[in-house]
């Protein structure tokens, strides 16, 4: 018995890498079905309220797809606008930060060229250069993600009829409960997520432009989107308008350290005080297990894989809490304080 279940997890850790393989080969594909299938979850519960009030699926997924579509072709447009402010004044800002740095280290008997092995001015410059192709590449992208997404709900309202169809009564009626808690589960997990990271970037933003930080809209865009890698997003968020504010105020030091103080009470007011409260203990992920899917999705698709590895290490423990077999995958997932409440209470 030992022998098989070992053989067991020897084939399901081979068929891990296989689909690692697989998915990081065909990313142009995988990627945006994935993104789709996430937000099937978040806009499957409207097409079903617009069908009772006896909307038919197809214009309701029409209506969706056209105002997601002009939201997101208005945020990127916006978003390509205010970065590419500071991708153009970036030289000047590079230049003046390395001259302190370069100044600060021969106080210390560090010599000039000691900077040039940690200079990442150019690979930040070209990265910076290169995004109107990465915003077409986006673009291109998002087209992709709407046409998995259409057939995606368009195939979501059968489903109940064809596991009538095809199971027993109560087969049918335990499995579609279980996938309406899934699908519930989920939804709530990723909308809160989005406003979150929303209205952090939102403070972000205020925060700087009251203490009067250059390209504070950016800043407040970045903290938007790194918000969904925990903890080292907000960490790498939260440098470079630090790094501005150090170079216009130097000598200065006052300036940069409130710009750090008053990012810091966002982060931790945010991070952990309310978003505890809108997701609960229920949804906590395993800092361990966050790590494995940051470092996992982040080596298989890079930035997106990045920014994606939550929702779907998130999604990953919902499912697995609702299929029996997959319990303790869930369990193991979680980060265990609910668990740890509920033994000291019982004890």
């Amino acid at each position: 018995m030992d022998k098989n279940r070992a053989a067991t997890v020897f084939l399901g850790i081979l068929a891990l890498v296989a689909l690692g393989a697989v998915f990081k080969a065909a990313k142009g594909v995988v990627l945006p079905l994935v993104v789709a299938w996430l937000l099937s979850y978040l806009f499957s519960p409207l097409v079903r309220f617009l069908e009772r009030k006896r909307i038919p699926p197809a214009l309701s997924i029409a209506a969706i797809i056209v105002t997601f579509l002009g939201v997101c072709f208005q945020s990127v447009a916006f978003m390509y606008d205010k970065i590419m402010l500071f991708a153009n004044a970036f030289p000047r800002y590079y230049s003046r930060l390395m001259g302190l740095v370069n100044a600060s280290g021969e106080n210390f008997g560090i010599p000039p060229g000691f900077w040039q092995n940690f200079d990442l001015g150019p690979k930040i410059a070209s990265y910076l250069l290169g995004l109107p192709a990465s915003v077409a590449t986006l673009l291109m992208n998002l087209f992709l993600v709407m046409i998995f997404l259409v057939f995606i709900l368009l195939g979501a309202p059968y489903l109940e009829y064809k596991l009538r169809y095809a199971l027993s009564p109560d087969a049918a009626k335990k499995v579609q409960k279980a996938i309406d808690s899934v699908s519930h589960q989920i939804g709530r997990y990723l909308s809160t997520l989005f406003f979150i990271s929303l209205s952090t970037g939102i403070c972000v933003w205020l925060a700087l432009a009251f203490l009067r930080v250059d390209f504070a809209v950016t800043w407040g865009v970045l903290a938007f989107v790194l918000n969904f890698i925990p903890t080292l997003g907000s960490i790498a968020a939260s440098i470079p308008p630090v790094l501005v504010a150090l170079v216009k105020s130097y000598p200065s030091l006052g300036h940069p350290l409130v710009v750090a103080a008053a990012l810091l009470v966002i982060q931790v007011t945010i991070g952990n005080i309310i978003t505890p409260k809108l997701m609960g203990d229920r949804l906590n992920l395993s800092p361990v297990g966050v790590l494995v899917f940051l470092l996992f999705w982040g080596w298989l698709w890079g930035i997106p894989g990045a920014l994606l590895a939550v929702p779907i290490a998130a999604t990953t423990r919902i499912i697995c809490e609702n299929v029996d077999s997959l319990a303790f995958i869930g369990v193991m997932m979680g980060s265990g304080k609910n668990f740890k409440k509920n033994l000291t209470a019982a004890s």
